[in-house]
């Protein structure tokens, strides 16, 4: 058996050395701890999903009932192609339970029926999910021990939460469920103790956001240079660049001698916190000057989740 050291997050909050009935009490009374924790804060009609292999699955699923939700299903979520059981010794873990449950007995939890319907080939969708594990774009800046694939959360979130609801992840690891989140218009509220892992949610976010900005937008400019021979580089109309300014490349450039720089210019583009759509875009030397302009269309600053800044070079052979 090969033994994974996913982080001292994951060890048992028992005694190292002593009997296992303590151990396994002291995992029980997190789980309820941070279950109830959870139940506080969520709305009357809300619902949670807990996932887990089977050394903590069982006692989640016992401090559910213990606390009061209401239990609605337990999924199975299976691997197609899991890695080997290197000892012989066991069947190989090609499966992790996942329950869903109501905040309690009088909840009137959202489940989209028709969709999982429609998803699933105008079958109802059973609670036998097979679902690949993360790809490897999902692992592009690193990977989290416990990481779950974007396809089983958008599943998850598209089954029973609508377009705007809030989510809460409590530990957001590697941030699939932010962003699931952002794929299906939801907002997204993540927890996570590690500066390491908050890192890679950023990166991966960030990359996501802009994946999806350069779906959505074509740049447009003209190429009729000639009635206009004013110099639109960021050179020539700036002399003092501020830290995010716009500044030519001091590396050697692969260019042809006869190629000829015509036009130059830097766009800043403005996601809305609410929306995840462009909700402003100028042309702007700095960051503080795009800024300055968004301030003077009449947005406040907390409009915008994040600023993304593109360069343009355009060369007349």
């Amino acid at each position: 058996m090969v033994s994974v050291h996913k982080g001292d997050w994951d060890k048992s909050r028992g005694p190292d050395l002593g009997p296992a009935r303590a151990r396994i009490e002291n995992v029980h009374e997190f789980n309820r701890a941070w279950l109830a924790a959870a139940q506080r804060v969520l709305k009357p009609n809300g619902s949670l999903w807990v996932s887990g292999t089977a050394h903590v699955i069982h006692s989640v699923g016992f401090a559910l009932q213990q606390l009061g939700f209401k239990l609605l299903n337990d999924i199975s979520w299976v691997k197609p192609n899991p890695p080997p059981n290197l000892s012989c010794r066991y069947f190989t873990h090609a499966a992790e339970t996942i329950i869903w449950a109501a905040k309690n007995s009088k909840s009137r939890h959202t489940f989209n029926y028709k969709l999982m319907k429609e998803t699933n080939r105008g079958k109802q969708m059973k609670s036998v999910w097979g679902i690949r594990p993360p790809e490897s774009w999902e692992k592009k800046f690193g990977k989290h021990p416990t990481q779950k694939p974007v396809a089983l959360l958008d599943r998850i979130l598209l089954a029973s939460t609508n377009e705007g609801d809030l989510v809460l992840d409590p530990f957001s690891g590697s941030g699939t469920t932010a962003i699931a989140a952002l794929r299906t218009r939801r907002t997204a509220v993540g927890l996570e103790l590690s500066y390491e892992y908050l890192a890679l949610t950023l990166q991966r976010l960030t990359s996501d956001l802009i994946r999806v900005e350069l779906s959505l937008t074509t740049i447009q400019f003209s190429l009729d240079l000639l009635p206009d021979p004013m110099d639109r580089s960021c050179s020539g109309r700036f002399l003092k660049r501020a830290p995010f300014s716009c500044k030519p490349s001091t590396q050697p450039q692969p260019m042809s001698a006869n190629l000829k720089l015509v036009q130059q210019e830097c766009r800043f583009y403005f996601i809305g916190r609410h929306n995840r759509v462009v909700i402003f875009s100028v042309l702007a030397p700095t960051l503080e000057a795009a800024r300055e302009k968004f301030r003077a269309s009449g947005h406040p600053d907390s409009d915008a989740l994040f600023i993304i800044k593109t360069e343009t070079q355009i060369y007349l052979a």
